[in-house]
């Protein structure tokens, strides 16, 4: 499958210009946008998990963009119409569903961006302890380590259950940096998506992966 990858700049709604790479594979019919952790931290759009997600949804067959956040932090508030503006780039070369991954605080800011065009999200590490958020109105994924030093698991499965359209993976062994866990958040990830482009799964509700944390 011939892949076309280039890196592009997107421009908000309110005039900040983004750095993003896009991949976007021959007869794809889905894309995903990745998020990455946050940026007054270190995160930028070629953090590992970032990365994973990235590499992995091209391998099997999704249009992807990964971007870097405006340089001026808007607290996770303004940082939604840079989603927006990613979708909105995805959304004119794919004819089908875009869906949304976010890691850390890319999470956080994937789940409270609201869109009609966004099919799903996928959460992964998401800061729940330190966010408001409401039930997503689309299916959800959320991948949660165990030891999350930022937001406990019992905090993290408290929440998700109240998410009628969620499904929560736990990985057992990691923590919130997911040192040698990026392949199984990838995969999961992936599978995620898949089984949301079948249309067996019509309820929205999402299945239960089964999976061997690295």
């Amino acid at each position: 499958m011939a892949t076309t990858q280039r890196t592009v700049e997107l421009t908000t709604s309110d005039g900040h210009r983004l750095a993003a790479d896009v991949a976007v594979p021959d007869g794809v019919a889905a894309a995903l946008v990745v998020c990455h952790p946050h940026p007054l931290y270190g995160g930028n759009r070629f953090n590992p998990v970032v990365g994973a997600i990235f590499d992995r949804a091209i391998e099997a067959g999704f249009a992807a963009l990964r971007f870097d956040f405006r340089r001026e932090h808007g607290g996770g508030i303004a940082e939604r119409a840079d989603v927006i503006a990613a979708v909105d780039e995805l959304a004119a070369v794919v004819d089908g569903p875009v869906f949304v991954a976010g890691y850390s605080f890319g999470a956080a800011v994937a789940l409270t961006t609201v869109d009609d065009r966004i099919a799903g999200l996928a959460a992964v590490a998401p800061p729940l302890a330190m966010i408001s958020v409401s039930a997503p109105t689309v299916p959800a994924l959320v991948i949660a380590p165990r030891h999350d030093q930022i937001t406990d698991i019992e905090t993290v499965t408290e929440t998700v259950a109240d998410w009628p359209n969620a499904e929560l993976e736990i990985l057992p062994s990691a923590d919130h940096f997911l040192a040698g866990h990026t392949t199984p958040v990838a995969d999961l990830t992936v599978t995620w998506l898949h089984s949301n482009l079948d249309p067996r799964n019509g309820s929205g509700q999402t299945r239960s992966v089964p999976h061997e944390p690295g």
